[in-house]
């Protein structure tokens, strides 16, 4: 009987391990720009550009949100956001934003995407900004 058990406990384990390991429960998500442009088009995402002012007034993607990481403000700025709603963040080309999701992921933030290669790939491929207001 106790070997039964043994044998039963060790496939009960394995199952368990398998069917788990392939979750992902990171709050951070890595998206390229084809993704990120089909995630905008279901329109419940804020859009968090994190470039210095003067490198936003030169394109945006369409209906991003301008703070500056580097800035002393930023602390403060990122409290007008709601934790609860899914951001998506990019740079010029993902070394900020990068920086910016994990510090986002400390504060509360449930769900967190980033685009991969910044605006800089989102026009490489051809996909429109705007000149912001």
């Amino acid at each position: 009987m106790k070997k039964y058990f043994i044998v039963f406990f060790a496939m009960t384990s394995m199952f368990l391990y398998w069917s788990c390991r392939d979750q992902d429960n990171s709050v951070i998500e890595m998206v390229t720009a084809e993704e990120m442009s089909d995630l905008l088009d279901q329109n419940n995402f804020k859009l968090l550009d994190v470039r210095t002012p003067a490198e936003f007034q030169t394109g945006a993607i369409e209906n991003a949100v301008n703070m500056d990481y580097l800035s002393d403000a930023f602390n403060i700025q990122i409290k007008t956001l709601d934790p609860s709603e899914p951001i998506i963040v990019y740079c010029k080309s993902g070394g900020r934003s990068s920086t910016c999701a994990e510090f986002l992921e400390k504060n509360g933030f449930v769900k967190v995407y980033n685009l991969e290669g910044g605006i800089s790939q989102w026009t490489n491929l051809g996909l429109p900004v705007v000149s912001p207001d």
